[in-house]
């Protein structure tokens, strides 16, 4: 099953498990919009809890010219890096 919040599918089983997904919709709202702003807008696929880089937030996001990207976000929703998603060579 997926939540749908602000165009953003929360999802609430599969990805890494329920260990990814621990945050409130206020916390997913946040993280997708810094995401987006980051971004320069785009489509936000997926939000995850996540340790990576220093990492609270992963939000995927399919970026204006069709890349994917994952936006890991600090507690505090700053940038802490984007990268492309997998190893599909997309920044």
């Amino acid at each position: 099953m997926a939540v749908t919040a602000g165009g953003v599918a929360v999802a609430t089983s599969g990805d890494d498990g329920a260990a990814s997904h621990q945050y409130t919709q206020e916390q997913a709202d946040a993280a997708t919009k810094a995401a987006l702003e980051a971004t320069g807008g785009g489509t936000a696929n997926s939000v995850e809890t996540d340790n990576e880089n220093g990492a609270t937030y992963e939000v995927e996001v399919t970026k204006p010219d069709g890349t994917t990207v994952d936006v890991r976000l600090d507690d505090k929703y700053q940038i802490v890096v984007i990268e492309g998603d997998g190893d599909s060579g997309g920044n």
